[in-house]
């Protein structure tokens, strides 16, 4: 996943950006406007048509953001030790004196409560409260300028997500067509849900783990999301530091074993904002991210600010490839058999028949694995097992389709619609021919369901083909 920004607004940046190998953009609504925004979808759109690839588009909702008055374009020093005020306003900020955009500041803060700055590189320890000003004393110092956020406790804090704001473009960017709305500073399931009465079935919802109260609630919010984001910035100020590996290992775990698909974000190449190659502890980073099962792995800042977005990706899509080649998926996909999570309904049947498929697959060493899906609960049901197959997913929607280029290993393609099952495992493996997926004498899996059914109907036929 990459982040769209100034540094791809050029065309041919673009262009080369998503040739790279970008499955999916995400267009960060913190920055930058409405229009902007609109018209880098417009140019995605055009130019995934031209190169022939699904390349689907995560709009990352602002949420609530609390922000200190402006500092000026000049950096602003904070010194190891230094007092600084903090009143609630939004006139300038100085190192002496900083204005907060939030008006329940006061009460809202106590007596040793950390306050980070930006993304947490700057830290204020609050040691005294007045009747209109909060004193704390500078423990990380750093540089800021503009209009830097301001973190505090999310479980005191009062703002609510989603905020009006939120709703309001969520129903924007659905008329537009976005395959998915990332909901920042979830702290429960009745978060999601708001969004989802807005959205509707008209895109997937990413729920951003990044604060105290979500972890808490992660079990019943991986219950009601369609994806959720491991969003490192704001969660490793939310939570101690040395939490953030080990809640990024439990949190892509639950997903992965709920079929939910998981994405890891948050500063995996910095450094390549400003410089041509990863630093070694970055690449490490990225690779046991692989490691950890994470079906997607962002870039921020490096794409959307950074010297040269298709070197990113490339530096990105090489680092991945070859941690996969370590993964030992083989016993992956023997656990995830034995941890398969209770699902309810059609997607008791599907998780059967994905975990058959997996076995199968196994024992069989199959060229591929086609699942013919329309909503994409199938191709997400097998992806889980993590199959050494290709694992094709095949579907008659086109927004599916692009959707589904988030899920691991799965590659999407857009097929006719039929008329019976029969006719749907045949129509599947023609398409995958003629889309140069398979070759003669391949033995492939193909998963469908009864598609004169309704949507929500399960995926219930496993059969074993081999091309002549």
């Amino acid at each position: 996943m990459a982040t769209l920004g100034p540094a791809t607004d050029d065309p041919e940046v673009l262009r080369s950006t998503l040739a790279s190998g970008v499955d999916v953009v995400r267009l960060n609504f913190s920055h930058g406007s409405l229009d902007s925004h609109l018209e880098r979808i417009a140019a995605v759109r055009a130019f995934s048509r031209d190169i022939g690839r699904s390349v689907a588009v995560l709009a990352d909702l602002p949420g609530p953001k609390i922000r200190a008055g402006e500092f000026g374009d000049a950096e602003v020093q904070f010194v190891a030790g230094d007092r600084v005020s903090l009143r609630v306003g939004d006139r300038v900020s100085t190192a002496e004196l900083i204005e907060v955009d939030y008006p329940d500041l006061i009460d809202d803060v106590s007596p040793g409560d950390v306050i980070a700055l930006g993304d947490g590189d700057i830290t204020l320890r609050v040691t005294d409260i007045g009747d209109d000003v909060l004193i704390a004393e500078v423990e990380s110092p750093g540089r800021t300028q503009g209009r830097p956020g301001v973190h505090l406790s999310a479980e005191r804090v009062r703002l609510v997500s989603p905020t009006p704001l939120d709703l309001e473009l969520a129903g924007q960017m659905v008329e537009v067509g976005v395959e998915y709305l990332a909901v920042s500073f979830v702290r429960s399931a009745d978060d999601i849900e708001r969004v989802r009465e807005v959205a509707g079935d008209r895109a997937l919802l990413v729920a951003k783990i990044e604060t105290g109260p979500a972890v808490e609630h992660l079990e019943a919010i991986i219950g009601v999301a369609d994806a959720v984001m491991v969003a490192r910035g704001d969660l490793g100020i939310d939570r101690p530091l040395a939490d953030v590996p080990h809640l990024q290992k439990r949190i892509i775990r639950r997903c992965v074993e709920a079929g939910t698909p998981v994405i890891t974000a948050t500063q995996m190449l910095e450094s390549m904002v400003h410089a041509p190659t990863p630093t070694r502890a970055e690449v490490s980073d990225v690779a046991n991210a692989v490691f950890d099962g994470t079906d997607a792995v962002m870039l921020s800042g490096e794409t959307a600010i950074g010297r040269d977005p298709a070197r990113v990706i490339t530096t990105m899509d090489s680092i991945v490839v070859r941690a996969e080649v370590e993964a030992d998926y083989e016993q992956w996909a023997v656990r995830m058999g034995r941890n398969l999570s209770p699902v309810a309904g059609a997607d008791r049947v599907t998780s059967a028949i994905a975990h058959a498929a997996s076995q199968a697959a196994r024992d069989l060493g199959v060229d591929a694995i086609l699942c013919c899906t329309r909503t994409g609960r199938t191709a997400r049901a097998m992806a889980r097992f993590r199959p050494r197959a290709p694992l094709l997913a095949l579907s008659p929607n086109a927004s599916t389709a692009c959707a589904l280029a988030m899920s691991w290993g799965v590659d999407p393609i857009q097929m006719a619609g039929s008329a019976s099952t029969d006719e749907l495992v045949w129509l599947a493996v023609d398409t995958a021919v003629r889309a140069g997926r398979l070759q003669p004498g391949a033995t492939v899996i193909v998963l469908a369901g009864a598609p004169d059914r309704p949507s929500t109907a399960a995926t219930d036929v496993m059969r074993v083909v081999t091309l002549r």
